[in-house]
């Protein structure tokens, strides 16, 4: 059997898969945070494009991706389906492993499959600006080169624990032409204030998108982009999936076992969401998401309204949550460490069509190496996590069986956590369930959770 399954650059999707029409139970709407009703796409035009809106809510099972959008995304698409053959060798697996590489685009990671195409609607809606947050970096690195791509401008709130941790995704973010402030920051009200009430704050994504979208929201000429989350970033990462399925269709093996790293969803959920009609037909197939035990959002959080960030800023959505004031450890996955999840996610977890499992840094880490000295690849730590799912899922697989992940980024500009860990410094975290508690508190009471 082939060792890698390319695409030709014709075979990549032309459209975009949307879950919603298929979802057996509809997913609960997005509510005004003042009135509790669903909220009117008005409101979001605030911050967003209309075509984004209307993305966010159609109901459309697939959607057109524009000439520009392809153009651009065929810098680095179609990715290949790799077999991870000496992985196999090396934990005794009698399971296939495949892992589809989503590390070869400009970022080096998944994000520029979202960020392509909200810069090119904003750039149509005459915006100049986007503001937006990012964690480890990943997102911030691939808005800055869609905005350069369209020319526009770019500023990026990072997350400070992971501004100081990270300083290669800064710099990148910069010689890309944006620019990248450690949040919380002073160049907002809500930075201003946090950092007032605590100096030294490692900061968090829901500080960080509180920053953003003030940012955007005090500005005519800026829009607020997000990574992750949001119903049309996950309808844009659905290209890995589509392109997964050719590339199993090809093999003529069914996947047994499909596996992300999770922290706001967006790679996972790309991954899995064209396969949820297969699942719903009855095929076999498990969607396993991988978290930290420090943000333990889907495996111990509640699945209910909240806000998305700190302030309080965004619409109340429904979805699995530690509490908008959650404030995470500081763990060297910067990009798992959001309090909510995707809704669409959350939504098929609820409802036992996916499934998820959280694990310690130190053998996540331990799980990187040993896929860098058999596969020869550094992982980001986000990948990591799922990697470390793959290989227990493997070895607990039927022979004959497939698991496929998604790499979804490489961790080049992560050596410091490497550095961290081959010193024997990193210490595992696990959210204390009274920290949980505590910090479910201030989510706002809403009639149906």
């Amino acid at each position: 059997m082939a060792n890698r399954v390319n695409l030709s650059e014709s075979e990549m999707p032309r459209q975009w898969y949307n879950v919603l029409p298929d979802l057996p139970v509809p997913l609960a709407p997005p509510l005004d945070p003042q009135t509790h009703k669903p909220v009117e796409p008005q409101v979001l035009s605030a911050i967003f494009p209309m075509a984004l809106i209307e993305q966010e809510m159609s109901a459309q099972r697939f959607i057109d991706i524009p000439d520009e959008v392809l153009q651009i995304l065929g810098l680095w698409r179609p990715t290949p389906l790799v077999r991870a053959r000496r992985l196999e060798a090396a934990i005794g697996s009698k399971a296939a492993i495949w892992y589809k590489d989503e590390s070869r685009s400009p970022a080096g990671s998944h994000k520029p499959n979202t960020a392509v195409p909200q810069a090119y609607y904003n750039k149509k809606a005459g915006i100049r600006r986007l503001a937006t947050e990012t964690g480890a970096g990943q997102w911030g690195t691939a808005l800055s080169f869609a905005c350069k791509m369209f020319d526009m401008a770019c500023t990026v709130y990072m997350v400070r624990v992971s501004y100081e941790h990270k300083p290669y995704r800064g710099i990148l973010i910069r010689a890309y032409g944006a620019e990248v402030f450690p949040s919380p920051s002073d160049r907002t009200r809500f930075g201003r204030s946090m950092l007032a009430s605590d100096p030294t704050s490692s900061g968090s994504l829901g500080v960080a998108i509180s920053e953003a979208v003030e940012d955007a929201a005090t500005h005519n000429d800026t829009n607020y982009a997000l990574g992750s989350v949001l119903n049309h970033v996950l309808l844009h990462q659905t290209i890995t999936g589509l392109e997964t399925r050719k590339q199993l269709a090809m093999l003529g093996i069914q996947p047994d076992v499909l596996i992300g790293c999770v922290g706001g969803g967006s790679n996972f959920a790309g991954l899995v969401l064209p396969f949820v009609p297969d699942k719903l037909e009855g095929k076999k197939i498990r969607f396993l998401g991988i978290e930290p035990h420090a943000c333990p959002t889907l495996t111990r959080g509640e699945f209910r309204y909240d806000y998305g960030d700190v302030a309080r800023l965004t619409p109340l959505i429904k979805m699995h949550t530690l509490g908008h004031g959650f404030m995470p450890a500081p763990i060297h996955a910067g990009g798992l460490r959001y309090h909510g999840d995707a809704p669409i996610l959350c939504h098929l977890v609820h409802h036992g069509l996916a499934e998820a499992k959280a694990y310690y840094q130190t053998e996540v880490f331990e799980a990187a190496r040993l896929f860098l000295q058999t596969e020869g690849f550094l992982p980001a730590p986000e990948t990591a996590h799922a990697i470390k799912g793959a290989i227990d899922a493997a070895k607990a697989a039927e022979p004959g069986q497939n698991v496929v992940f998604l790499y979804s980024g490489h961790g080049l500009l992560d050596l410091s956590s490497y550095d961290a860990f081959l010193r024997g410094e990193l210490k595992d975290f696990a959210y204390p369930e009274e920290s949980i508690k505590e910090a479910l508190k201030a989510c706002p009471d809403i009639k149906g959770d």
